[in-house]
């Protein structure tokens, strides 16, 4: 896939996923980044790469410093 980090697609479910992590996370900021991600890969039925941009862009990992992107 290279190194670019732009949203796979502009579907309604992955922006209603978006805005349902942020609330999720807000108002449980106990909860693990990783399995709020989880949740919502299944609770949105998001695709592979989907699936994939998120847990690459949201998981709060720190980025590979070997890495180009």
């Amino acid at each position: 896939m290279g190194c670019d980090n732009r949203l796979p697609t502009s579907s309604d479910k992955m922006k209603k996923a978006l805005l349902w992590m942020s609330e999720e996370l807000l108002h449980n900021p106990q909860k693990k980044r990783g399995a709020v991600i989880k949740e919502a890969e299944i609770r949105f039925d998001l695709s592979p790469a989907e699936c994939e941009f998120l847990t690459k862009n949201f998981s709060g990992t720190a980025p590979d410093s070997s890495s180009p992107c």
